[in-house]
């Protein structure tokens, strides 16, 4: 292993059956996360479903059992890193273990934190928060990633994704329905505009998340009238009367800057400097590729200042 290289490190965390097990089988399995590295799972509880034999050889895995808190120590940690070099460690967690505590420990050489993942089970989950609210939302806070499965049809996921933002301003926040499909729970009020307004203004601080929202679920603007300051850039791909309207964003870092944004029909001037103050209708398509998307019709787009930052970035909801 060379000096560049580190270990990745994700922890799940959640109450017994909350799904950590089924999820952690989900990622191994999972082409997109998984490729054959040699994966540490360290299970800190036993659940209901557990991890066979087979599964774990077929996915390079190794499984290691932590079931009493005084044992999961940072000499431990390092025993087990050099009994199986991984090159990759899943910890499913106990949630009354408290955050604080592993966060203490000290790591083994090269291992990093990637990612804190936090289960819970819709179907409990409003008698946990009521009463067992602190071992429930200790970890949330940490988390990168907040994902409630097994909602039934008469969950409020606006009402608690608010209370869960309210925990956690950063994290992704993710519902689970019982058929698979997941969504963020995001309705009309949570938005930072008011998207029933005759004109929804957009403003340059909140471009990111009308963009997000908009790919996300573009059949809530369908037939919407929508304001913001943009730049109609040109599109090798786009017919005549059509082009890309949008704001150079940044979506990792300073070295990813890519143009974000959506098809516009109209007789706008496409330009790679210049911005228009924009009022577009906007229709709920389908692409080429059989996506749904969001299609602008421009409605009128007169040359303005560039907007204060120059590039956008997302923020959460």
């Amino acid at each position: 292993m060379s000096q560049q290289e580190f270990v990745p490190v994700y922890m799940l965390t959640g109450f017994l059956e909350s799904g950590k097990t089924t999820m952690i089988q989900s990622m191994l399995s999972d082409e997109g996360f998984s490729s054959g590295q040699r994966t540490l799972i360290i299970c800190c509880e036993e659940g209901e479903t557990e991890f066979e034999e087979d599964f774990l050889k077929k996915y390079n895995a190794v499984l290691a059992v932590i079931d009493e808190q005084q044992k999961l120590t940072s000499l431990r940690l390092k025993e087990l890193n050099a009994k199986y070099l991984p090159e990759r460690v899943i910890i499913e967690y106990n949630n009354f273990w408290g955050i604080e505590y592993i966060s203490r420990l000290r790591m083994p050489p090269l291992w990093e934190w990637v990612q804190v993942i936090t289960l819970a089970d819709g179907s409990t989950f409003n008698n946990y928060m009521t009463n067992m609210r602190q071992p429930m939302t200790d970890p949330m806070r940490e988390a990168d990633l907040i994902l409630i499965n097994r909602c039934a049809p008469d969950f409020n996921k606006s009402n608690w994704r608010r209370q869960l933002r309210a925990i956690n301003n950063t994290a992704t926040i993710l519902f689970e329905n019982p058929d698979g499909s997941t969504e963020d729970g995001v309705s009309d009020e949570d938005l930072p505009y008011d998207v029933n307004a005759p004109v929804v203004q957009i403003s340059d601080e909140n471009f990111g998340i009308f963009y997000l929202d908009s790919m996300e679920h573009p059949e809530r603007y369908d037939k919407k009238t929508v304001h913001m300051i943009g730049q109609p850039f040109p599109h090798s791909k786009l017919p005549k009367g059509f082009y890309f309207f949008g704001r150079y964003a940044m979506t990792c870092c300073a070295n990813d800057i890519q143009k974000t944004g959506w098809v516009c029909k109209g007789p706008c001037k496409p330009s790679d400097t210049g911005y228009v103050s924009l009022t577009a209708r906007c229709e709920h398509a389908t692409d080429p590729e059989g996506r749904s998307v969001l299609m602008l019709h421009e409605i009128s787009a007169d040359k303005t200042a560039a907007p204060r930052e120059k590039y956008v970035t997302f923020g959460t909801i």
